[in-house]
């Protein structure tokens, strides 16, 4: 590149903006970890919450999956909750996110406050450093984090927090405000501290239908994604019925899971909107001709214009890293428009 000449965007911004790339860019969901032994060695035995209160330690889990895979895209190890641990939240190994004292009454919302100490910002600091891609950063949905703090952790049904909202919509409106604000706060700071994109974990927002999710969680949803200047991705598990609600929310980039072919959901986002997935996490379980095969009708589907490639959910702790290092050649080698 001579001197004055632009900068080359990277593809995976590329991707998300619909401009044209090299190639598909492909990252993973839960790529910073799982089914890696290098992340297994340095993490120990300690949980997740002892590792992202340990910037050094959280920047170098990060880098780990971009150093083995090639990979187009960092994200930042953290977890949706770190914003709510002043609220009495934790991560119970092979549980999930736990509450102690779940979310019942107004009272409560005074309990919601952001962690004073920015722990995923920190370490986006440290791993911008050293990454030659974009890294991302992200925050739970309002939907989602509602769910833990109101079911007092993981659910099924999700029917503590369908009741809430629907008996108690005043109630409901103030409680997913006050998480849109610290989502976008903790956004913001990622940002700054370099995040090139973000993505919003809306994952159990399925549980609702879409009349319920645009009245009662929509309004949240676009706050959270306001004014942060970077690509904005959001992204859940059989939403399937909500993709043109996250795209009206501010989506520039829509994340669809295994369920719904993406020429499908390509069509419900409408023009100017990008596709992320959708490979079946599962595919990487399989034969390398099977997964494969697999890729390359997700690649199909796809197109050529605003689609990054990801799997329809995270990596599977049991999956051969090899696979996935192989996958993200056949990606780029196969949609190289060199």
């Amino acid at each position: 590149m001579s001197a004055g000449e632009p900068r080359q965007e990277p593809p995976f911004l590329a991707a998300c903006r619909s401009h044209p790339t090299p190639y598909t860019p492909v990252w993973f969901m839960r790529q910073a970890g799982r089914s890696l032994p290098e992340y297994r060695a340095l993490r120990g035995d300690g949980s997740i919450l002892e590792a992202v209160r340990q910037p050094e330690l959280a920047a170098e889990l990060t880098l780990q999956p971009v150093r083995r895979y090639g990979v187009d895209a960092a994200i930042v190890f953290s977890d949706i909750v770190v914003p709510f641990l002043a609220f009495g939240v934790d991560v119970v190994p092979g549980t999930g996110p736990v509450v102690a004292e779940p979310f019942r009454r107004e009272a409560d919302l005074d309990r919601l406050r952001p962690l004073g100490r920015p722990y995923a910002a920190d370490a986006v600091r440290l791993a911008v450093r050293e990454l030659q891609v974009p890294l991302i950063g992200f925050a739970g949905g309002p939907f989602t984090i509602a769910s833990y703090l109101v079911e007092g952790g993981p659910s099924h049904d999700h029917a503590l927090t369908k009741a809430l909202m629907w008996s108690e919509p005043g109630l409901w409106a103030r409680l997913v405000d006050r998480l849109a604000e610290i989502a976008l706060a903790s956004l913001q700071e990622q940002v700054a501290a370099g995040a090139a994109a973000v993505q919003v974990f809306e994952s159990w927002a399925g549980a609702l239908s879409p009349a319920d999710y645009r009245r009662h969680v929509l309004p949240a949803l676009r706050r959270v994604l306001a004014d942060l200047g970077v690509p904005r991705i959001v992204f859940g598990v059989g939403t399937g019925e909500l993709l043109a609600s996250f795209a009206e929310a501010g989506a520039d980039v829509v994340g669809v899971d295994w369920r719904v072919p993406l020429d499908v959901a390509r069509s419900r986002v409408g023009d100017g909107k990008a596709l992320q997935g959708n490979l079946d996490p599962a595919a990487c379980l399989a034969p390398w001709p099977v997964l494969a095969a697999q890729a390359r009708h997700v690649l199909a589907l796809g197109g050529e214009r605003g689609h990054v490639f990801n799997l329809g959910h995270g990596v599977l702790p049991t999956t051969d890293p090899d696979q996935l290092a192989r996958l993200v050649d056949l990606v780029h080698q196969e949609t190289s428009r060199g």
